[in-house]
């Protein structure tokens, strides 16, 4: 799972490389980028394609949630309170989904169409590895190319104006938000992480491909990067 990568391009080079019109995201520091940060995407205003910033982490399922918000009621009735299920329900904390895998999910599918897809530019990515010692360690990949800071871009969706619970000392918001999709690893992200790697897009017919066909179309590109395009890198 991808919960943290790194962008170290600015808004000229994204609008250049996604053929976007305009800059809604402002001057973009070089930074790594956790869950819920508010990340840069590409996604489509009317016929045009901007850069704008959402929310990192799409909506939990539905069950995800109540059974999370069931087991906080069963504690606070051990405890000899009153609790108002509904309201407990509907304030429960979703911190969010940062990696979709599985697209045959009818909680992903309403999310799928081009009107809600979108290019989430980065120019390094990390999977979980271990140290000698065995303590967490993120392993850093990029493109296998001269450019130090290779920019491309992951296959996002997005989600406009939800409104629920991040953080209970927030309480309710109303946000953007953002995922991209992962799929079974190629040959070098599988050696530190077998289980997944993100959907990269570099080439511009796979960014109009993601960004414009129809889900039958689109669906393709859920595949891992070829063998020897990656290689690790130093942060």
């Amino acid at each position: 799972m991808c919960n943290l990568y790194s962008l170290r391009k600015g808004p000229a080079a994204i609008l250049d490389l996604a053929s976007a019109m305009s800059n809604e995201a402002g001057n973009l520091e070089p930074r790594d980028l956790y869950p819920d940060y508010a990340v840069p995407i590409v996604r489509m205003e009317g016929d045009r394609r901007i850069l704008a910033t959402a929310r990192w982490g799409m909506p939990s399922s539905r069950k995800a949630i109540f059974d999370k918000a069931s087991a906080r009621a069963d504690k606070l009735r051990a405890k000899g309170k009153d609790v108002d299920f509904d309201e407990l329900l509907r304030m429960e904390p979703d911190s969010g989904t940062t990696n979709v895998r599985n697209t045959a999910s009818s909680h992903w599918k309403p999310w799928l169409k081009p009107e809600n897809r979108c290019l989430v530019p980065f120019t390094a990515f990390s999977e979980p590895g271990r140290s000698a010692e065995g303590k967490y360690q993120p392993i850093w990949f990029k493109l296998a190319v001269d450019d130090p800071e290779p920019l491309a871009f992951f296959a996002g969706i997005w989600l406009e104006g939800w409104t629920g619970v991040r953080k209970i000392k927030t309480g309710l918001e109303t946000c953007d938000l953002t995922a991209f999709l992962t799929t079974e690893p190629n040959a070098e992200v599988g050696a530190v992480h077998p289980k997944a790697m993100p959907v990269i897009l570099t080439e511009p017919d796979e960014l109009d491909t993601w960004m414009t066909a129809t889900w039958d179309i689109a669906k393709e590109l859920q595949r891992p990067l070829e063998d020897g395009r990656l290689v690790r890198t130093k942060r």
